[in-house]
């Protein structure tokens, strides 16, 4: 199975210049129509994203390893696993598995999946032989071995992870091959955590960047599902994922696993990245979901980052953003707020409607000058630093993640994959 990486904040233009609403997140953290950065996953290499957007905003993920040397094979893994498949001298195969996984525990070798499906499959041959089964018991026993040495990790043979789970990788790098994971507690340090599996349509091997392309649109979609609160999400953690190899794929894998994992590969995590309905109370589980409302339409930005470029595209957005922030709006105040919160979120709606009438206008402007004038009201009046008070409120994270362009000097903090300036 196999791996990618996280957005940022908004930065402001330079002096004078105005910046373009197509373009890099905004306050909201998203470069449109940009991939994620590196891929781990059994049997593949890492795969680099694209460069950052044009005023240098970070996306998710902006470091790409190179490709890992794999650890070399356990000879007694093989002799195993071929033992097992001929159905040759059983019980000789069943203790070659049992020696190769002890020694590839001990040496950090490849090879794990071979010594388990070789001494399954040489354990069955030897049951067979004694117990003299045939005919439709034996094939039904057959048909299971089959299915347990799909599971039993390797090289083609596939292994699972499931949401929520931490877990360490040999070597612990997240970067090129994965044949194997340790499943550990998340309140300790950790490789890395799952927040999601889906799986892919039955029918033909789609081919190696078929099933990245995949990875990167769903993986990054349902991040916000289990880490609803971005400015919580470190920013030094990217989006990785396993995926099926071409070996697994005809053994039956279409699951692919979205994982969080830290961009150092020396780096690891600390303690669950879990926010969602079962961890969060009801008060900011409802803003969150409010939240995400915008976030959604702000990430439909055009691909042409300049309003000169691509007026129509730029004027369709705005309409996004203004029926968006309408939709949010209906949120907030159809929730009960504790006595505390209900005075910055009320606040908070304030602006939200006076941004909402100037996107409407924008998407009535004539010429771009006349959009600029209306997008950059808009956007300050959806900046991030306008939600902190509703955020302490709520127990929320208060502090935005810091982007290139805040530890420079300039631009705002920016919500959305990685960035975290939500509303």
């Amino acid at each position: 199975m196999e791996t990618p990486p996280p957005p940022g904040p908004q930065g402001q233009p330079p002096q004078g210049q105005f910046p373009p609403p197509g373009g890099p997140q905004g306050p909201y953290g998203t470069v449109p129509g940009q991939a994620p950065g590196p891929y781990a996953g059994q049997g593949q290499g890492p795969h680099p994203g694209p460069p950052p957007g044009p005023y240098g905003y970070r996306p998710w993920g902006n470091g790409y390893s190179p490709y890992t040397s794999p650890a070399p094979v356990n000879g007694l893994a093989i002799a195993a696993l071929v033992l097992g498949i001929l159905c040759f001298l059983p019980l000789v195969g069943l203790v070659l598995g049992v020696v190769a996984l002890a020694q590839i525990r001990k040496r950090g070798e490849r090879g794990k999946g071979m010594a388990v499906a070789g001494a399954v499959l040489s354990g069955a041959g030897a049951i067979l032989l004694v117990a003299g089964l045939v005919g439709g018991v034996a094939g039904d026993f057959w048909e299971g071995v089959k299915e347990g040495a799909r599971g039993a990790g390797g090289n083609g043979v596939t292994f699972s992870v499931h949401e929520g789970e931490c877990f360490d990788v040999p070597g612990g790098s997240l970067e090129g091959m994965a044949y194997d994971v340790d499943t550990v507690s998340c309140e300790g340090e950790h490789d890395g955590e799952v927040f999601a599996n889906f799986n892919l349509p039955e029918g033909r091997y789609p081919g190696d960047d078929g099933i990245t392309d995949a990875a990167d649109e769903r993986c990054h979609t349902l991040q916000y599902e289990y880490a609803m609160d971005t400015w919580a999400v470190p920013e030094n953690v990217d989006i990785y994922y396993f995926t099926p190899t071409r070996e697994s794929w005809g053994l039956g894998d279409r699951e692919i696993s979205c994982l969080f994992g830290n961009m150092d590969e020396k780096g690891g995590l600390t303690g669950s990245l879990r926010q969602d309905g079962t961890t969060l109370g009801p008060d900011p589980f409802a803003y969150l979901q409010a939240a995400h409302v915008l976030n959604e339409a702000m990430e439909s930005a055009p691909e042409e980052a300049y309003v000169e470029d691509d007026l129509p595209g730029h004027r369709k957005w705005a309409t996004r953003m203004s029926e968006g922030i309408a939709e949010q709006v209906g949120l907030l105040r159809g929730h009960t707020w504790p006595a505390d919160a209900k005075a910055p979120v009320a606040a908070l709606v304030e602006d939200l409607e006076k941004a909402r009438k100037e996107w409407a206008k924008a998407a009535r402007s004539e010429d771009a000058d006349a959009y600029y004038e209306h997008y950059e009201l808009a956007m300050d009046l959806i900046d991030g630093k306008n939600t902190v008070p509703a955020r302490e409120a709520l127990g929320l994270e208060t502090t935005p993640p810091v982007q290139e362009e805040d530890a420079d000097g300039g631009g705002g903090a920016g919500d959305g994959p990685g960035a975290g300036a939500e509303v």
